[in-house]
């Protein structure tokens, strides 16, 4: 019974699969031991919401992006560290999901703890929001580092997706240890091919991504 159990597992994994462009994988099938916490497919996010198109907390990447991912995963794993993600390949429609919540200012429940040293009308000009993103392209992750024994992510002087100076890379009002933290996300990440977003610490994009022009829209499933 088991084996036929286990085959038709492999029948529904290579059938979700077979759904995704080609270039793109579930990078469940490279990283099988990888932590992944979608924020956008729960309400815990600047939204307050699950956003449109996340319908899984499976994450994707294109293949390129997720083969770096993974030196960069076994890489901390010498150091009894792993990697925690938070998003990568993102719809254009959950893009269009923040767009319509960032034209409502009267939709402010999230503020106190996501933006709240910043106007919600400002989210635009000051970079936060905007009409396409690097996500959609698949080659982009958000993420951070956690302790390899107890799962708790390292303290990096900012929540994952905080609206404000704090969060830029190059913000200097923290502590030594939380700027440590920030640059062993940075080395390890630069050092396999990816390149950091300065207004976010957790933001990286595969240099040389595959699909520098092309922003997908197909579901996370």
């Amino acid at each position: 019974m088991k084996y036929i159990v286990t085959f038709l597992v492999c029948i529904i994994f290579t059938s979700l699969n077979a759904q995704l462009p080609k270039g793109f994988v579930y990078v469940d099938s490279i990283i099988p031991d990888l932590d992944v916490e979608l924020r956008y497919h729960t309400p815990n996010n600047f939204v307050g919401k699950e956003i449109a198109g996340y319908n899984s907390n499976r994450l994707i990447l294109t293949n390129n992006a997720a083969k770096a991912l993974k030196q960069v995963h076994n890489a901390l794993q010498e150091k009894n560290l792993c990697l925690k993600v938070y998003d990568g390949y993102r719809p254009q429609r959950a893009v269009n999901h923040f767009i319509t919540w960032a034209r409502n200012f009267s939709d402010t429940i999230t503020k106190s703890i996501f933006y709240p040293k910043i106007a919600k009308k400002n989210l635009f000009k000051a970079g936060y929001i905007a009409s396409r993103s690097g996500h959609s392209r698949g080659s982009t992750v958000d993420l951070t580092i956690i302790d390899g024994n107890t799962g708790v992510p390292l303290d990096m002087g900012s929540p994952y997706d905080y609206f404000g100076e704090e969060s830029w890379v190059a913000y200097n009002d923290i502590t030594n240890m939380q700027k440590a933290n920030r640059q062993l996300l940075q080395t390890f990440m630069l050092k396999f091919g990816f390149r950091n977003y300065p207004k976010e610490w957790w933001h990286f994009t595969l240099r040389w991504e595959p699909f520098p022009n092309t922003y997908f829209d197909f579901p996370i499933e």
